[in-house]
């Protein structure tokens, strides 16, 4: 039986089918460039933009839509389109993907808020953190950093997603503000030596990083990440519930960003 998810997503396609060739069209007017993809080949990744705006949907806070967010990575994949080189000699597929997601995530990162007080307790935690590592070789539990903030677990666990939200420290995104496990292709100087040596030293980190995590959270990044599971399947996995899930990854990923950010300021 298809999971709710799905069967809302393709009653969206559906519906919003209009809508959806409405802002692709736009997008495709605003252009002056040659498209290397005709428009009929772009109709048929739209599926992939739904599939993308599921995936991160555990970041979707109002004002943002579902919807929103699908107008968003339609445009992307539009602009995928007008941009795509085959010189390159990556495929469609995935230089759209990543363009798609990327437009996502940038609309996602430009809505969130955090009060003042919530980012300087953010800042006060990502301080303890980083001072348990260099004490103790590893992060503190999550209990032990509630304690040293004086704050209960549950709240610490706010706190997380809100970090998660502000500065997307997630290995889904790709910006200046945050870490990134997924290969990226748009820099055109991606392929130069030097950027690929300092892709591999990040990646490298990044295992390194990850497996100074707890076993619960170093399992929910492989589900997550490399077999591109769903928090909800996640959840059933782990026989606890999706909330609990995103918890585990919130905390996971605020452990990984403060792990980095020491490594690139040791750099």
């Amino acid at each position: 039986m298809p999971s709710e998810a799905v069967i809302y997503q393709d009653s969206f396609c559906i519906d919003s089918q209009t809508h959806l060739k409405a802002a692709a069209k736009n997008a495709y007017n605003e252009q002056r460039k040659e498209f290397a993809i005709d428009d009929q080949q772009i109709t048929q990744f739209i599926p992939m933009v739904h599939k993308i705006v599921q995936k991160v949907a555990i970041y979707l806070k109002p004002p943002l839509s579902y919807e929103d967010l699908v107008s968003v990575g339609t445009i992307g994949l539009v602009k995928a389109a007008r941009d795509y080189d085959p010189s390159h000699k990556a495929e469609f597929k995935t230089y759209a993907y990543i363009r798609i997601r990327g437009a996502i995530l940038d609309e996602l990162r430009d809505s969130s808020f955090v009060p003042a007080g919530v980012n300087k307790q953010i800042q006060e935690a990502e301080k303890l953190t980083a001072e348990s590592i260099d004490q103790t070789g590893h992060t503190p539990t999550d209990e032990e950093l509630a304690q040293k903030l004086d704050i209960p677990v549950t709240k610490l666990y706010r706190m997380f997603e809100n970090a998660r939200a502000k500065k997307f420290i997630s290995l889904d995104s790709s910006s200046e503000h945050a870490v990134s496990l997924k290969s990226t292709l748009e820099s055109s100087d991606a392929t130069a030596p030097f950027r690929q040596l300092e892709k591999k030293e990040l990646i490298d980190k990044l295992a390194q990083a990850i497996t100074g995590l707890n076993e619960k959270q170093r399992h929910l990044i492989v589900l997550y990440y490399q077999q591109d599971l769903t928090m909800k399947q996640i959840a059933e996995v782990f026989g606890v519930t999706e909330p609990r899930v995103s918890q585990i990854h919130a905390s996971a990923l605020f452990n990984l960003s403060v792990k980095i950010k020491q490594w690139k300021d040791d750099k």
